[in-house]
């Protein structure tokens, strides 16, 4: 999951960056509103995590202009602002969830796998194709009902894939979600990993169309 998280406070975003990418999200951090409209034009992403007590701009300005433009990514907002009337401005607002500060980390990535389920339409946290079944909260991977270990970005890259059945994806924007915005990588590296997931899952499981990119295949 290829998360935008807006945060002003260094210490906050570096805990809450450092402790998603535990769990296996690629994350892009921004401080200010004009960077957060910088990022979303330059990439996408599958949710994001706002403060609302940016330096350029109050986060719920931000919100409603991203709505009003028909930005339509599941977006969190993460506050100390806790009075009952700001939840509610939230929600209205265009927020898909609400969460305070303070918060366990836990908490959070499950709220976020739940905004991403109910966007893609699931009722449950686990994707079927085929005969694989992959759970994104979990990381479970299995083909055929036995256990597939796969290495944090294969997983990222499995489920990029799965959220798009039908799309083309270019190697730019795999890279993007393996790795985030700006990040210095092997120009290989998006092969590395698609070679990796096809050893595992399958040759069929990721179909090069040539000149565009790739895209989801079988899973027999």
């Amino acid at each position: 999951m290829h998360v935008l998280l807006i945060e002003d406070d260094a210490l906050v975003a570096s805990g809450v960056a450092a402790g998603l990418r535990l769990h296996g999200f690629t994350v892009d951090h921004v401080d200010s509103a004009r960077l957060a409209d910088a990022a979303i034009a330059a990439s996408h992403f599958d949710v994001a995590v706002l403060d609302l007590g940016l330096p350029d701009e109050d986060g719920m300005n931000l919100l409603q202009r991203w709505r009003a433009r028909g930005v339509q990514m599941p977006l969190l907002i993460l506050t100390a602002r806790d009075a009952l009337a700001h939840r509610v401005a939230g929600l209205r607002g265009g927020a898909d969830d609400y969460l305070l500060k303070p918060f366990e980390l836990d908490e959070l990535v499950a709220r976020l796998h739940a905004l991403l389920r109910r966007s893609a339409g699931r009722s449950v946290d686990r994707i079927e194709h085929g005969a694989l079944s992959f759970e994104p909260a979990t990381g479970d991977v299995r083909l055929r009902g036995q256990a597939v270990e796969l290495a944090r970005r294969e997983k990222t890259l499995l489920h990029t894939l799965l959220q798009h059945p039908r799309q083309i994806l270019s190697t730019d924007q795999l890279r993007d979600r393996l790795y985030g915005l700006g990040q210095d990588v092997e120009s290989n590296a998006v092969n590395v990993h698609i070679h990796h997931l096809r050893r595992k899952l399958g040759p069929g499981i990721v179909e090069t169309v040539r000149g565009l990119g790739y895209r989801l295949g079988d899973a027999t």
